[in-house]
């Protein structure tokens, strides 16, 4: 499928889908797993120009310039959660992504038990501040098996903290963030919010149009269950939604905004200095 016809599907679908019930049926059998065999009615994985992964300790010690030669592009690398968590191998990871050339943004994990006040210190206490990182994101799923914070908190308060960590993270690297979803949590809070920031789905079995409705998104999260020489064991991977000029183009705009936008604030620290708020 070519990358024109990629870009103009989710607007052709939802024409199609709201005249015809019958072909809603089909497009869910044919872009869902275990659907129509052969050449798909929606776009796959693979038509996207454009590949990465995201990873964090549980992909243990991995091989950047493999993962580079593999051909990935770009890596989403987990750096904290809540507000005292920090993965492990972020800072491995973040320095041997750079050192093989492949584009990464660090992420923060939301605990819906924390004010989002704290999580925002915490997150650029521990992620420097480079120019030439992809956007920072901010992942926001329900986690009903948190031994610690199972709840759901309601759409006002959820939106309401999502607000202040995002403009949190604006200010101090100088880039829009992305922010990462799942399929309930963007039916439960997301629909008709956010819609100026790029947006990273998760949607493992169903083509994102299928799942998101009328949702612009980035990124695409299809598989937890990746391979990639580098790294021992499964990984997630996912699709950027353009063809690979509009990735170069998406890339040349968040290294503008951080040009103009350098911060002197929290945010615009090195791994020493992060280290020495710690001791």
């Amino acid at each position: 499928m070519s990358i024109e016809l990629i870009g103009l599907f989710p607007m052709v679908l939802r024409i199609l889908l709201r005249k015809n019930w019958w072909l809603s049926a089909l497009l869910l059998a044919g872009g869902c797993a275990g659907g129509i065999t052969g050449d798909d009615i929606v776009p796959r994985p693979g038509d996207y120009e454009v590949g990465g992964i995201d990873v964090s300790k549980y992909q243990g010690d991995i091989d950047w310039n493999s993962v580079r030669a593999a051909g990935v592009r770009f890596a989403w690398i987990k750096a904290t959660e809540g507000g005292d968590r920090i993965d492990e191998k972020f800072a491995q990871n973040w320095a041997a992504a750079k050192t093989a050339g492949v584009p990464r943004g660090a992420y923060h994990f939301a605990y819906w038990c924390r004010p989002m006040q704290e999580q925002a210190a915490w997150f650029k206490a521990h992620v420097p501040n480079d120019p030439s990182a992809l956007p920072p994101v901010l992942d926001v799923e329900w986690n009903g098996h948190s031994r610690t914070c199972p709840k759901r908190v309601p759409r006002d308060l959820a939106l309401a903290q999502m607000k202040i960590m995002l403009a949190a993270m604006e200010e101090a690297y100088g880039k829009k963030p992305v922010i990462y979803t799942s399929i309930d949590f963007h039916r439960d809070v997301m629909l008709g919010e956010f819609t100026d920031y790029p947006v990273w789905v998760r949607s493992v079995k169903c083509h994102p149009s299928l799942k998101y409705g009328a949702r612009r998104w980035h990124f695409w999260q299809h598989t937890a269950e990746g391979r990639v020489a580098g790294i021992r064991g499964n990984v997630d991977r996912n699709a950027f939604n353009g063809s690979a000029k509009d990735w170069q183009a998406w890339l040349a705009t968040n290294k503008s905004l951080a040009n103009n936008n350098s911060p002197t604030g929290p945010g615009a620290v090195t791994f020493a200095a992060a280290r020495s708020r710690r001791l």
